[in-house]
């Protein structure tokens, strides 16, 4: 799932709509807890929910300040957006582990 994730106190499942370059987009939001698991303590963030991603996302530098462990993959995976070019902010290089509570 691609998600931005920031932190806020919003409901827990939020639908909003917003334009970009003219046009109406739908997003839909749900308050998930990340669990560190190497110290078992978690934090509640909102999360994008994107219904044509392959993956569970975060942000490097979100995930950097709340202080989960990155750990460097073999080979780094290359993000391609809707139009099928590449995302302009470069591959994923890193993953995490993390409990995912919804």
């Amino acid at each position: 799932m691609l998600a931005t994730i920031i932190n806020t106190d919003t409901p827990a499942l939020e639908e909003k709509v917003r334009k970009v370059e003219g046009r109406t987009l739908r997003e839909v939001t749900v308050k998930i807890g990340l669990e560190r698991i190497d110290i078992q303590e978690g934090i509640t963030v909102e999360a994008l929910l994107d219904s044509g991603a392959t993956e569970l996302v975060m942000s490097s530098e979100f995930a950097r300040k709340q202080g989960f462990k990155l750990k460097k993959l073999e080979r780094p995976i290359n993000v391609r957006n809707i139009d099928r070019l590449l995302n302009k902010e470069g591959p994923i290089e890193h993953t995490v582990e993390v409990n995912i509570y919804y």
